[in-house]
């Protein structure tokens, strides 16, 4: 296992690349500590992808350096940085059986014989293919050859870190939550340092300890499942974590209270010397909006929509559009309608980052 920092690192496909744009990788610095979990989060054409293979070796960085343990491995290739890298479609021998498949790495390295036999068997129990040992790969579906493609990444036991780039793509979605699972339960019991990228918010928060939130190639947010619903640092972390996701309204700050549109909403704390010219919006969670008819904002209710144990309200507030989450049961008034925000729960963004009050770090 290994302490994995990325130094100033950032990368263009482009030869000369003149400014931010043409970056798929924007100058960050990053840490995953020894034995962590980590989830590599952000929608498609993010730059997660080009970040792992940095850390692999498959790609080499426009600028920065990659250390393992301190130790700088930015120029080494894939051999000599004791990897294992799962991808996110089958990389299998058609050839071999399942057996062969998952003792070819161990092989590789000298393992001894009775080792191997022992380490397969238990991979194959944990995948749930004892029974298709002595199968040739070629015959198997594809979702029977990803579960031999993440044997063949988890059967070593020396590998400095594993990376597992959108590997549940093909696996159906019963097995996806069976392997995930199975993935925690290895993690915890052999401390590997796991890097898991996804576009699925469900995936990385139940994989990870931490989440390294990207977006357009910067990493926007790293924290925990509850830092990441808690504090979006970033109005993307906001609307991307979370089902519906954060409401972001455009407003006006004046000490510890915002206008949005026409109406007041009390803040957590106050709010001085914001950036003149600045675009500034508060965040608040349909989960931290409560409906009444008493005191509130006047809103107009578009739509209910019922999920089982929650109803979605989709309502306006002087013509913005945002989403109330309200339990089952709970009474939401047919007219006459008002919302307030839960003042602790309402964040600033000043250009999409938040921004603290006056009193927070």
């Amino acid at each position: 296992m290994a302490r994995i920092e990325l130094s100033r690192l950032a990368h263009s496909y482009r030869p000369n690349p003149s400014g931010p744009a043409d970056y798929a990788l924007k100058e960050f610095d990053l840490t995953w500590d020894d034995g962590g979990a980590y989830a590599l989060l952000g929608p498609s054409g993010c730059g997660k992808t080009t970040l792992l293979n940095i850390i692999s070796g498959l790609l080499a960085a426009s600028h920065g350096r990659v250390l393992f343990d301190g130790e700088d491995v930015t120029r080494l290739p894939p051999e000599a940085r004791n990897i294992a890298q799962v991808f996110q479609f089958p990389v299998v021998y058609d050839s071999m059986t399942v057996r062969d498949n998952l003792a070819f790495p161990l092989k590789n390295r000298g393992v001894p014989a009775d080792e191997i036999d022992r380490r397969v068997k238990e991979m194959a129990e944990m995948l749930e293919m004892t029974a298709d040992l002595h199968k040739k790969a070629q015959g198997l579906t594809a979702d029977a050859k990803q579960k031999i493609s993440l044997g063949r990444g988890l059967v070593r036991a020396d590998v400095n870190a594993i990376l597992f780039d959108e590997p549940l793509t093909v696996i159906d979605p019963h097995l996806k939550w069976l392997l995930r699972s199975q993935l925690k339960h290895l993690h915890r019991r052999f401390a590997h340092t796991m890097i898991y990228v996804t576009h699925d918010q469900t995936e990385a928060l139940t994989f990870a300890d931490k989440v390294v939130v990207m977006y357009e190639g910067e990493v926007v947010q790293v924290g925990t499942p509850e830092e990441l619903f808690q504090r979006p640092a970033h109005t993307f972390v906001g609307y991307f974590i979370g089902s519906p996701g954060m409401n972001v309204l455009p407003c006006r700050v004046d000490g510890a209270q915002a206008t949005v549109g026409e109406h007041v909403v009390r803040l957590r704390g106050g709010y001085r010397a914001l950036p003149q010219g600045a675009k500034t919006e508060i965040g608040v969670r349909p989960e931290f909006v409560t409906l009444s008819r008493g005191e509130g904002l006047p809103i107009q209710v578009e739509r209910v929509d019922d999920t089982g144990r929650f109803r979605v309200v989709k309502a306006r507030l002087d013509g913005l559009a945002f989403n109330a989450l309200i339990p089952e049961g709970a009474e939401i008034p047919a007219d006459g309608v008002r919302a307030s925000f839960d003042p602790q729960a309402t964040n600033l963004y000043v250009d999409d980052h938040l921004w603290p009050a006056e009193g927070e770090a």
